[in-house]
């Protein structure tokens, strides 16, 4: 896989020609910017900027002052490591952003993936269809990374119910009870697939789950024809991710505006 080359496509189709990724939010193109806004439970913020040391500033000021206008609440800047300029980090912090970790943009040819499924005993797969799943996708995530997981639940419900062909979720159980949950989004008009979540209970990790949950969601992007999955990975999955084929292409750090 040519690096350079796919991070190019990654940002031509992903960032600069973004589009929503729910129902009840939009994209807008205002200058040298692309955002996505919405309401209080849609994710807000900065996918793709183009600018350079004269008009950052400006740009950063003119998008806080926007944000603020909607109401929307926190607003994130999502900014890649090989976005310019080269400080544009520094200046975020400098107009009043907080950065949350950094993650790895890791992207894999899904051709070149594994996709045979395999869990350890006593562990099922549950496709998520309805109301009931969505509250365990989400009480899975709180649970794993200890973060409010009322916005991913208005978000995948939504979507399962308003576009079902954009997004495809799993529950890995134990008997009843949700031991890992992950989600594959699909990018109509891409080449790329992404994954996200795939957390799993501390008690159950280190069995193979998570790998048998990106078999899975490969299997299923190549029967619909991608090319590329993409991920932003933690410092914990990017071992596994890489041990798989995926190549960490930039980095991505969100910086956080709240209201």
């Amino acid at each position: 896989m040519d690096i350079e080359k796919v991070l190019v496509t990654y940002d031509q189709q992903m960032r600069l020609g973004a589009r929503a990724d729910g129902p009840g939010a939009r994209v807008e193109r205002a200058g040298d910017v692309v955002r996505q806004v919405g309401t209080a439970q849609d994710w807000n913020g900065i996918l793709w900027s183009g600018l350079d040391a004269d008009s950052a500033d400006a740009v950063i000021a003119e998008q806080v002052a926007h944000f603020r206008e909607l109401g929307c609440g926190e607003f994130e800047w999502k900014h890649y490591s090989h976005d310019r300029p080269a400080d544009l980090g520094q200046r975020l912090c400098a107009a009043g952003f907080t950065p949350r970790p950094e993650e790895a943009v890791m992207i894999a040819e899904i051709g070149e993936l594994p996709t045979e499924v395999s869990l350890p005993a006593g562990i099922h797969l549950r496709p998520v269809t309805d109301a009931a799943d969505v509250d365990l996708v989400a009480d899975v995530h709180e649970r794993v990374f200890g973060t409010d997981g009322s916005r991913l639940r208005h978000r995948l419900l939504a979507q399962l119910t308003a576009t079902p062909d954009t997004v495809t979720a799993v529950l890995a159980m134990a008997d009843d009870q949700p031991v890992c949950a992950a989600r594959l989004e699909l990018h109509a008009g891409t080449d790329f697939a992404s994954l996200w979540g795939g957390g799993t209970l501390p008690s159950w990790r280190g069995r193979g789950i998570y790998r048998a949950l990106i078999a899975y969601r490969a299997a299923l992007a190549a029967e619909r024809g991608y090319r590329y999955l993409q991920v932003d990975a933690s410092d914990e999955s990017r071992p596994i991710l890489g041990r798989l084929g995926f190549a960490r292409v930039s980095t991505t750090t969100p910086y956080m505006y709240p209201f």
